[in-house]
């Protein structure tokens, strides 16, 4: 991550230099050419910026490491956080970590941290429960916190734990062929043009009727409603489809059904509202410490919720 940075400082350096260079030979021209002036401006800019890097790197002499020794992956504007693959792609963020009784699901510890390595995390979150446990607990967690350091200190300190290891998969039926998904690339540093996918007509390319009751397709052909009480990923949709009688002679049906000799008819949802637990889609603030605490105050309304439910409002 220096190295980057040390680059992009080094890169706007020599481009100053190039334009101070240019305006030593450009004396003779007046100060009001517009182009100068223009020229000034982009200089002082990048100068000011490559002393901000300078300066970055002067306060942060070395790499943030992760457990095992690597490099994380950050940014200068918050360098606590980090770089994350996730089914969306990569992100800048934190990972939300909670410790809840399995019988209630209510969160006993929550802690936000900047890295994606859920093994480093474990130990934290089994401290951070400690008040809540007896010699009766046991601790329960998915394969991604498993690791010989992590067992290790279970044992030590006498704790019962069940964590998946990282071959159970491979023992267990129900994952059979999971090997076509390991040789995928990784989503952090697979830098390769992707295939587009073949495109087909998309929802906004249908015309949505004001009172919600049908659409029109591209054909000029009404699609019927498919029902307004559905929830498709976490959002709130409404469903058309279309008619047999309209969808089959189409002579935009290569265009609209991405199987159009085995598909019947187009279906399209509108997406209404989105719809999340509790409406925390991100974290919405920079730095550790706010976004531990924006992450236990989601907790603590989920903990509400649940003693709300339990009959404790009243």
């Amino acid at each position: 991550m220096r190295a980057d940075f040390e680059r992009e400082a080094a890169k706007m350096e020599t481009a100053v230099q190039r334009m101070m260079d240019r305006h030593a030979q450009a004396d003779a021209r007046p100060s009001s050419d517009p182009e100068t002036e223009r020229a000034v401006r982009t200089r002082e800019r990048l100068t000011h910026e490559a002393a901000r890097i300078r300066a970055w790197l002067a306060e942060h002499s070395e790499d943030r490491k992760g457990a095992k020794g690597a490099i994380r992956l950050s940014n200068r504007t918050d360098n606590e956080s980090a770089k994350m693959a996730t089914g969306k792609g990569v992100i800048q963020g934190y990972t939300g970590v909670a410790t809840v009784d399995a019988k209630a699901q209510v969160v006993l510890d929550a802690q936000a941290h900047g890295t994606g390595s859920e093994q480093e995390l474990f130990l934290g979150a089994v401290e951070g429960a400690e008040p809540y446990r007896s010699d009766g607990t046991a601790i329960c967690a998915d394969a991604g916190y498993h690791s010989e350091a992590n067992l290790k200190a279970l044992s030590e300190r006498g704790i019962d734990a069940w964590i998946c290891d990282n071959q159970y998969r491979s023992r267990d039926p129900r994952y059979a062929g999971q090997e076509a998904h390991k040789v995928k690339p990784d989503p952090l540093w697979d830098k390769s043009k992707k295939k587009s996918k073949t495109q087909c007509f998309r929802p906004q390319d249908f015309r949505l009727a004001d009172d919600h009751s049908h659409c029109i397709c591209l054909a000029g052909k009404r699609l019927y409603s498919n029902g307004s009480d559905w929830t498709i990923g976490g959002r709130k949709a409404i469903k058309f489809c279309g008619a047999v009688r309209d969808c089959l002679p189409c002579a935009l049906r290569g265009q609209c059904l991405r199987k159009p000799d085995t598909t019947k008819t187009r279906q399209v949802a509108f997406f209404m509202a989105k719809r999340h637990n509790k409406r925390l889609t991100r974290f919405s603030l920079r730095g550790k410490r706010k976004v531990d605490g924006q992450w236990k105050l989601y907790c603590i309304v989920h903990n509400i919720k649940k003693l709300a439910h339990h009959g404790y409002a009243g």
